[in-house]
């Protein structure tokens, strides 16, 4: 053995007492640390890159290095105030899952070492139960709702061929024709998904919405349907980016009847409102998908990366991503993980969704939903408050967008955002026409104090940005 890596071993509970110690000093050090560090968002380097060395010194000399070099720039992103993108936090149950995820070290797709697929199957059951599912949805672990999202869509594809009578998965997308998939107004990754799936962004047909809405008009979605001339794929929203607005899912299943769509839903953090009874009428029909994409990573508050995608037509799934080899397990009527999903290989992602279901349950993740749900309602009341914001759309969930009052333009909120980033990280968009900003509310941490002390920044930014500008 390698003398470093024998070192190493030698001293492993030393070591890993050393890296709790550092991952504890981050983790305590999260309210006070900035969330987005100064020159991070501009890209500036830690340094100039170094070379691989030829001795590397073992873990003590990567640990200091790491501490010395790359630890001061990371975010807050797994603190209370970062409200960027959609992103959840870890858990205390999550982190420990994580944690022993490393340490145990699986691969959980053959029956042949089954454990780790039952634990994930155990999971996904669990989730199916959160969420309001029945058990005609099968699901399977993903690395996020990107990832979900193509899966979906790869299942709808194989669906469309059997419609036409031909095999996608053996012939190729080429043997579909032209392919139409609607939506009102579809997530980014579904345009990725339909590139990867070769069946190209051209094929995704934007579809009208409700006015002042992200949702989509119905009955401009039924002419569309009428127009189409054939099957096709419906993407429909469960709650968007900006607004965290929801298709009403019902209707569009009951156009299902008549027209004979595949349906999509991207419910990527929206499933979550499932969770709060005040809240869950918004996912009403989500179980009458024919495919459900849910991220994990963000209101589920499990570390980087899981997502879970679930469909009615498991058998599909496998005639898409079945993998033919003599040391892996057969199809059968319960086909193994590695013949549901693109990785032939992957981690034991649902063992920390496992511990945290295990440890607090459904009462315990709906306190987090509501918790974040009144902290964003707070954050959206005071951004009316705030001479020189407007709060662009109702707080239907957790997302808060709102932009500058007079002179909207990207780079006035950039400005903005940038005085903020210590305190508190919010990300750009745009949305009815203006530029925008949006505070999405999904860790666990978040509290009352963590909206009073973002909202006193943010009315601070505001002043310094219009005095700036009255000065210029």
């Amino acid at each position: 053995m390698h003398p470093e890596l024998a070192a190493d071993l030698g001293r492993l509970p030393e070591l890993l007492e050393e890296t709790r110690q550092r991952a504890l000093a981050f983790l305590e050090g999260l309210d006070g640390r900035p969330v987005l560090p100064q020159g991070a968002a501009s890209g500036a380097g830690p340094g100039r890159a170094t070379g691989l060395a030829e001795a590397g010194g073992g873990l003590p000399a990567a640990l200091a290095e790491f501490a010395e070099r790359w630890e001061p720039r990371l975010s807050a992103s797994a603190g209370p105030r970062y409200f960027g993108f959609v992103t959840g936090g870890a858990t205390p149950a999550a982190l420990a899952g994580d944690w022993l995820t490393a340490a145990v070290d699986q691969n959980s797709n053959s029956s042949l070492d089954p454990a780790g697929q039952h634990l994930e199957r155990e999971t996904v059951g669990w989730l199916r139960e959160l969420f309001g599912l029945s058990e005609a949805h099968h699901g399977t672990f993903v690395s996020g709702a990107t990832m979900s999202n193509t899966v979906g869509l790869a299942i709808a594809r194989e669906w469309l061929g059997e419609r036409l009578g031909v095999d996608v998965a053996e012939d190729g997308a080429g043997a579909l024709g032209p392919v139409r998939l609607l939506s009102g107004g579809a997530h980014s990754s579904v345009a990725k998904a339909l590139s990867v799936l070769g069946l190209g962004r051209t094929a995704l047909r934007s579809v009208p919405l409700l006015p002042g809405r992200e949702a989509v008009d119905v009955a401009a979605l039924e002419r569309a349907l009428a127009e189409s001339g054939g099957p096709c794929v419906v993407v429909a929203n469960a709650g968007t980016v900006n607004t965290v607005d929801f298709d009403d899912l019902r209707a569009i299943a009951e156009l299902r009847e008549r027209y004979g769509f595949w349906l999509h839903v991207d419910a990527a953090f929206g499933a979550f409102a499932a969770l709060s009874p005040e809240h869950a009428e918004l996912v009403a029909g989500l179980d009458l998908a024919d495919s459900v994409c849910v991220d994990l990573h963000k209101w589920l508050n499990v570390p980087y990366d899981s997502a879970v995608q679930f469909t009615r037509r498991p058998d599909l799934q496998a005639r898409v991503f079945r993998n033919s080899a003599a040391y892996l397990g057969p199809l059968g009527e319960h086909p193994d993980l590695v013949h549901l999903t693109p990785e032939n290989s992957h981690r034991l992602r649902a063992l920390a969704a496992w511990f945290t279901l295990r440890a607090y349950g459904r009462s315990g993740h709906r306190e987090i939903v509501e918790r974040n749900i009144a902290g964003a309602r707070a954050l959206g009341e005071a951004v009316e408050r705030i001479d020189g914001l407007r709060l662009l759309a109702p707080v239907r969930l957790n997302v808060v967008c709102f932009t500058l009052a007079t002179d909207p333009t990207a780079e006035r909120l950039a400005a903005l955002a940038a005085a903020l980033a210590e305190e508190a990280f919010v990300t750009p968009t745009h949305y009815a026409g203006l530029p925008a900003l949006r505070a999405a509310f999904s860790n666990w941490r978040t509290t009352e104090a963590d909206v009073r002390r973002t909202a006193a920044a943010l009315a601070q930014a505001v002043r310094k940005l219009t005095a700036d500008r009255q000065r210029a």
